[in-house]
């Protein structure tokens, strides 16, 4: 099974994580932040990965810094899941549609880390959730996953049918990425031999 555990100490955040690429979808996520817990259970099961989130962070002064190094660690243990990468898929899309939101989602699973965010919310608050954190977390998980990430909402009026477009889209499309391609079950799927 491939799989990671991640543990990041700041002084800013405690947190501990893990991530099984090959599960049945279950998260256990405790993270301070409702909306994040939220949106990480949504993206365990629609990934199928089973994640583990424990975060203690310094929400006194906001909900930012739990957000981003929660995507570092959760990148972090996803990129050391997929080892060398041989007889994965690569590449996928989703697009995800959550009543009237619809979002495209494009991932490679190569290495070169870069995130292209096109999604823009009318308000700034989900409930007590910053919108902006959206894409914090989406950067963080982005680039220390080594993938190459493309986010954008085609439209939608409610933030959080948006928000939860955006990380069920991504979790569709990490489902399809990193699944293994009989085809190329034991070769690394670039002309570069290296992922």
């Amino acid at each position: 099974m491939r799989m990671a555990s991640i543990k990041r100490k700041t002084g800013e955040t405690d947190i501990s994580v893990s991530i099984a690429l090959d599960g049945s979808g279950e998260a256990e996520i405790s993270t301070g932040v409702g909306f994040l817990d939220h949106m990480l259970t949504l993206f365990a099961r629609h990934s199928l990965f089973n994640v583990t989130v424990a975060c203690k962070g310094d929400l006194e002064v906001d909900q930012h810094h739990s957000v981003e190094d929660i995507g570092i660690a959760l990148g972090q243990a996803f990129r050391e899941a997929l080892g060398d990468k041989k007889g994965i898929t690569r590449y996928a899309h989703s697009y995800l549609p959550m009543d009237e939101a619809l979002s495209r989602v494009a991932v490679d699973v190569s290495g070169r880390p870069f995130l292209v965010f096109r999604t823009e919310f009318e308000r700034e608050k989900i409930g007590d959730f910053d919108a902006e954190l959206v894409r914090e977390w989406f950067q963080a998980f982005a680039i220390n996953a080594g993938i190459t990430l493309h986010v954008e909402t085609l439209y939608g009026l409610n933030a959080h049918h948006i928000a939860e477009s955006c990380y069920k889209g991504l979790a569709r499309a990490l489902r399809a990425a990193v699944a293994i391609d009989a085809r190329e079950k034991d070769r690394i799927p670039s002309t570069k031999g290296v992922l």
